[in-house]
């Protein structure tokens, strides 16, 4: 057709002849151009970050194919198409985010998937985007600006909550806890097309109880592990995403990598070391969340300080991003919760924190809870609940707030217990404020449950 736009192929195939059949179809077609035959993943990364090309047809062998290589070649603007591979089948392809996956020597439906049209004869193109359901969980990130106490308390808290731990003593199988520290045992993975033990629909337990999964995406100052008092150093999440990176994670999988910490709440720990946050790439961490909202019912993620994308504005090429794990909580989350300190220092970073997230280079969801911890009137005066209204009304046009009292019996018990205030100190009045933020965020999302 006269006014179909002109497609420039890249083409990066190992076995000679696939790649010779692919240059032969493609070339031969009216409006489609064969720009360039890479040897190697590299080659083709450069070629299309140098706008050579407008589509990729890729091997599914090819060495170094993961997620993250295929969202650089999406994000320079190509449509790629996986070739698919006995040692990569058409589902480990569609993980990693390609626009469609053709059969080898199906020359008709390459053309259309390099086109994007749909294909006239044969089976449909595979879609890269797995189907989640008619129910999926909901996602909350906890994020607060630079120095705002009680980010990681807020997530694990919310996350009891929500699961509705209570005072009884958690359940033993595969945890055992001495000296009060938690120690856990190599949780079991379940078989391969098996859901994990007692989760239904979403997570969701034999009688309806919601099941929670709390994630510690914090890739300046990771503590989930230590506030929980877990003995085991292996990071959850990391593994969560180098599955997902390379096109292999499931539920089992994730569940395999997220054990049963408190009743009803998993926990995938984040890395041991600042210095690993490479680990943890944003294309990755996009499926980790799709894949947590069909685990559990509720999904908390303990989000890093920083929202800054400076990378974009140092480099002439594409660089690693050490925020993009806070950010891809960020816009995976139906709901924001929003944490800061009640003094002069922490309202101050919580107003102008609220202003860059209103500004921050991904979409945030509309739904954002405020929460002030630690409120006393030792640094804010008489009246000290009304003062911090007041304050952030003026100053931070916030009119709906959740205040949590400070409570440092209660909070230092449980940080030297490694658990959660229900389990220790459940008379705590920071544990009713937490138990009210449930509501809260129930009220948000009432679909969730």
């Amino acid at each position: 057709m006269s006014d179909e736009r002109v497609v420039t192929v890249l083409v990066a195939v190992q076995v000679p002849e696939e790649e010779a059949a692919a240059v032969t179809v493609l070339g031969a077609q009216p409006q489609v151009t064969v720009a360039r035959r890479c040897a190697e993943l590299t080659e083709l990364l450069a070629a299309a970050e140098a706008g050579a090309g407008t589509a990729a047809v890729v091997s599914g062998d090819l060495p170094g194919l993961d997620r993250d290589a295929v969202a650089r070649l999406r994000r320079a603007g190509l449509r790629v198409v996986a070739i698919e591979d006995p040692a990569a089948p058409a589902e480990r392809l569609g993980g990693l985010g390609c626009d469609a996956v053709v059969a080898g020597g199906d020359a008709e439906n390459l053309v259309a998937a390099i086109r994007g049209d749909a294909p006239e004869t044969g089976e449909p193109v595979a879609s890269a985007e797995p189907d989640l359901g008619a129910r999926p969980g909901t996602v909350i990130a906890v994020w607060g600006p630079a120095g705002s106490p009680g980010r990681t308390t807020t997530a694990i808290e919310l996350a009891a909550a929500l699961a509705g731990v209570g005072a009884a003593p958690p359940r033993r199988s595969g945890l055992l806890r001495q000296s009060g520290l938690l120690r856990r045992s190599r949780p079991a993975v379940p078989r391969a097309g098996s859901r994990p033990r007692g989760s239904g629909p979403n997570g969701s337990g034999p009688q309806g109880s919601s099941t929670v999964l709390l994630a510690d995406a914090d890739t300046y100052a990771s503590s989930v592990t230590s506030r929980l008092g877990l003995l085991d150093d292996a990071p959850g999440l990391a593994a969560a995403a180098r599955a997902a990176g390379q096109g292999v994670l499931d539920v089992v999988t994730l569940a395999g990598h997220s054990p049963v910490v408190l009743p009803g709440v998993r926990v995938l720990t984040g890395i041991t070391r600042a210095s690993r946050w490479p680990e943890l790439p944003a294309s990755s961490l996009d499926v980790v969340f799709q894949r947590c909202r069909e685990l559990a019912s509720w999904t908390v993620v303990d989000c890093g300080s920083v929202l800054e994308t400076d990378e974009d504005l140092m480099y002439d090429t594409r660089a690693p991003q050490r925020n993009g794990a806070t950010l891809s909580a960020l816009a995976a989350a139906d709901v924001v919760v929003v944490v800061g300190g009640a003094d002069p220092v922490g309202l101050q970073r919580l107003v102008r924190g609220l202003e860059d997230l209103r500004e921050v280079a991904v979409p945030v969801a509309a739904a954002r809870l405020v929460v002030v911890n630690r409120v006393r009137a030792a640094v804010v005066g008489r009246r000290a609940e009304a003062q911090v209204r007041d304050a952030l009304a003026r100053y931070g046009g916030v009119d709906d707030l959740h205040l949590v009292p400070d409570d440092p019996a209660g909070l230092d018990a449980a940080l030297l217990a490694g658990r959660a205030l229900a389990e220790c100190a459940p008379g705590s009045p920071a544990r009713a404020a937490f138990e009210g933020l449930a509501a809260r965020v129930r009220e948000q999302v009432p679909a969730a449950v």
